[in-house]
């Protein structure tokens, strides 16, 4: 098992460079035989997180609600849904990650709530009860119809009518989320309240849920047409949806938001040691959006977007985006990742063929710790497991209800970790679980891995402790080498250390030369290189990587 950093070892900023394990409670482990993943099974599982040599996990919402988007639909911010578990079960967990030297995020999803809250059960009851400012409430226009062209993310208009106020209410998401006023002082206040709460029982950090989504134009105004942009790195919807088809500059990422983002962080500093991770979904503007969240070390202290979670795989995007992400953001940090809860697994996206799927596991994981910037891996990556595919009757996506069959939503990625390849569930649970286990997984699965030389779970263990080992990866500078579309090469420096990456992100074996100024480098070992290298030419094979010591 690889060194393990104690609690307070890393300092303030422990996140600067941090390797994150996302964590679906849903899917992780079951201890009660109800389907369902939960807290006590999190536990549970530490000693695996611990030992792929992560610095912090990031718990997927586990608050109490009625769950008609599992969990992004928060009907009591500041307890725990009995499917998962009691809040001793939470404190039970957060003592055990502490003691394996694990720092533990959550999810904060601030933007909207459920409609069975009782702040929105109170708002919506009158015009002039103590809560009736507390949502998005608008005039229908005079022919009745929604108070302008804002869409929902999940299909069709972002109004739904209420009756009994005769006013519309905006949803960015499910009817059933409505969307909160933070143009009212006493909703942020009451937020960061929750906040506080969570603060108190000792979590080291928050990621927070749709960061950019929280305010909106107070005068309602139609969002234009969006303009196509042909280097645009990430788009804020799949292309079946119409929601990409307008340029979103009027219902989120409105500049008031930078105040109540200084507002959070205060409260954050005021602990010390906690920290923030805003998800920034803007289209073409995610970059300049995560500058401004990121800058000035009075806002969020880093921000991931949507770049490397699409389904393009070359030297050429990944070098874009980062170079992108080094201009535009000047004090900021990023978090990469190439997947997560809502996205196709990236094997299933960047490998050409069911048997590249290993090679490119492994070597996208030594891409992504190579990065300069924090890393978040999505559970099940370092099993190397696909994207699951799914029938129509079993999916319990809203998202992918809506757009079936052009879009098959986001179940395919979330379906229950495979810990034991022996059994019917892949030893996620004795009973049939809320998502089916595919077959292929149970052969991926942690018993099939475990120990095994060569295996993906392996790499990640071996790429993950030589990120631990050359510190220059965490936080030195990154600067990228021109000259050959199909080969990625960056050089990672600081005071002390230089070392050059080079990848072939192809099926085919590539040759790559050493720049004339970096005489007589030493190969370091990096895991799972097959390079060959012969004075300044180094010949890498298909979906290859080496590291040179400069």
């Amino acid at each position: 098992m690889n060194q393990i950093t104690t609690h307070d070892e890393a300092g303030q900023d422990w996140w600067r460079g941090a390797v994150i394990y996302q964590v679906y409670p849903r899917s992780f482990q079951d201890t009660t035989n109800d389907g369902l993943g939960d807290l006590k099974g999190i536990t549970r599982r530490l000693p695996h997180i611990a030992s792929l040599g992560v610095d912090a996990l990031w718990i997927s919402p586990f608050f109490t609600s009625p769950q008609a988007d599992m969990g992004y639909d928060v009907s009591n911010y500041c307890d725990v849904d009995p499917r998962f578990g009691t809040l001793e079960d939470f404190d039970a967990l957060v003592e055990s990650a502490h003691g394996l030297g694990l720092k533990v995020i959550i999810d904060q999803v601030l933007s909207h709530s459920s409609d069975q809250h009782l702040w929105f059960e109170e708002s919506r009851s009158s015009r002039d009860n103590p809560k009736a400012d507390w949502y998005v409430w608008a005039e229908p226009k005079p022919d009745g119809t929604a108070p302008n062209n804002w869409l929902s993310i999940f299909g069709g208009p972002a109004w739904e009518w209420d009756g009994v106020r005769k006013q519309y209410y905006m949803h960015n998401y499910l009817i059933s989320q409505p969307d909160l006023n933070f143009h009212n002082a006493e909703v942020q206040d009451a937020l960061l309240e929750t906040v506080r709460f969570w603060l108190e029982r000792g979590v080291d950090g928050f990621r927070l849920d749709t960061v950019n989504y929280y305010v909106h134009d107070k005068l309602l105004r139609d969002n234009p047409p969006l303009q196509p942009d042909p280097q645009a790195t990430s788009q804020d919807a799949p292309d079946v949806n119409p929601y990409g088809m307008q340029e979103h500059i009027f219902d989120k990422t409105r500049p008031e938001n930078l105040e109540f983002l200084k507002r959070f962080r205060a409260l954050l500093d005021s602990y010390g040691g906690r920290t923030a991770v805003g998800e920034v979904g803007d289209g073409a503007r995610s970059l300049q959006t995560v500058a401004q969240y990121t800058s000035g070390g009075d806002k969020l202290h880093m921000c991931y977007t949507f770049d490397l979670l699409g389904p393009e795989y070359s030297a050429a995007h990944i070098r874009r985006s980062v170079k992108a992400f080094e201009s535009r953001v000047q004090d900021g940090w990023v978090c990469w990742a190439f997947s997560n809860h809502d996205v196709e697994r990236h094997v299933s996206r960047f490998a050409p063929s069911v048997a590249d799927r290993p090679v490119v596991a492994k070597q996208a994981i030594n891409i992504l710790a190579s990065l300069r910037g924090s890393i978040c891996i999505y559970q099940g990556e370092e099993l190397g497991l696909p994207e699951a595919e799914l029938r129509f009757e079993d999916l319990q996506d809203p998202y992918g209800i809506r757009f079936w069959p052009a879009f098959k939503g986001r179940d395919g990625c979330r379906t229950p970790m495979p810990w034991d390849g022996g059994t019917t569930h892949g030893g996620f649970s004795e009973v049939e679980p809320w998502l089916p286990v595919p077959e292929e997984h149970l052969a991926l699965a942690l018993s099939e891995q475990q120990d095994v030389d060569g295996s993906v779970l392996e790499h990640y263990r071996a790429v993950l402790a030589f990120r631990r080992q050359n510190p220059v990866m965490r936080e030195g500078d990154i600067q990228f080498i021109e000259g050959n579309d199909d080969l990625l090469v960056f050089v990672r420096s600081d005071a002390e250390t230089r070392l050059l990456f080079a990848f072939n992100l192809t099926a085919e074996g590539r040759t790559f030369i050493t720049p004339s100024e970096f005489s007589n480098p030493q190969v370091l070992p990096m895991p799972a290189s097959r390079a060959e290298v012969s004075g300044n030419a180094v010949e890498l094979a298909a979906f290859d990587g080496v590291c040179l010591l400069l």
